[in-house]
């Protein structure tokens, strides 16, 4: 097991990529605190863990709140018995706007997607202090390694985590805690319809899955499980000289 008797603690953990990384990262023998706003997706999550033998603890916090942010990883060290691996995966899309952007919707992107990472990376440090170094990953995206013109607001967010993963690596590697983030492509995840300009339209989702393929060059989009073993990667100690990078997972579209 490569994660034996690891305390981990995963944000957007409910669905998605954070689900796979939860039930990955169990199987590979560590013990997780699963952080969500979604308590019942949640709930579904921690008793799928158990069910194969895995530990797992869910903990509801909104991470728009910079309280429940700080909190929540406080709570999962208490529950855990300490800190060695912070993933910080939740994330929300973007309002596609430029001209007359509503100014509520940008910052509900630029909370959750960097504030968040931020400020639960800030909780989590002594923690992993404690424990003689560890790891955090962030969940950036492919579009935080090249334009996407749809959501600049996005963009800009990734973009600033991936910021956030290089100052933070040289920071802390002193106290051997490793910092890197993952860069996924077009993930076929709950979320996907949400990245599309009618989430609701069967019809436009299902042309922007068409479009997704072909923007890849391996030809399809990439599965959450893809995600979650990079993610186990960087967490173990077989990343152990790995720090400030972003991988990027999709298919070759960052290569462009």
């Amino acid at each position: 097991m490569r994660l034996k008797g690891k305390l981990v603690a995963i944000t957007g953990a409910a669905s998605g990529i954070g689900r796979a990384g939860c039930e990955l990262f169990a199987k590979e023998g560590a013990r997780v605190a699963a952080i969500d706003i979604d308590r019942n997706r949640l709930d579904e999550v921690v008793t799928s863990v158990q069910a194969v033998g895995g530990d797992a603890t869910g903990i509801v916090a909104d991470l728009c709140d910079p309280n429940a942010c700080k909190d929540s990883v406080k709570e999962a060290a208490n529950r855990l018995g300490g800190l060695d691996i912070l993933w910080n995966n939740a994330g929300t899309p973007a309002t596609t706007a430029v001209e007359n952007v509503d100014t509520a919707a940008y910052d509900f992107a630029m909370s959750l997607n960097l504030r968040a990472c931020f400020l639960t990376t800030s909780a989590a440090i002594p923690f992993l202090r404690e424990r003689n170094g560890g790891s955090i990953i962030f969940t950036s995206s492919a579009g935080g390694l090249i334009g996407y013109p749809l959501s600049p607001i996005y963009t800009a967010s990734k973009f600033g985590v991936v910021g956030l993963t290089k100052s933070l690596a040289i920071r802390y590697a002193r106290h051997n805690i490793r910092v890197n983030a993952l860069c996924p492509g077009p993930v076929d995840t709950p979320m996907f319809p949400k990245f599309t300009k009618a989430p609701e339209d069967p019809s436009v989702v299902e042309a922007a899955r068409k479009g997704a393929h072909q923007d890849v060059p391996m030809g399809r989009m990439i599965l959450p499980l893809e995600v979650a073993y990079a993610g186990l990667f960087l967490a173990s100690d077989e990343a152990s000289m790995i720090t400030g990078a972003a991988l990027p997972i999709d298919g070759g579209r960052s290569a462009f």
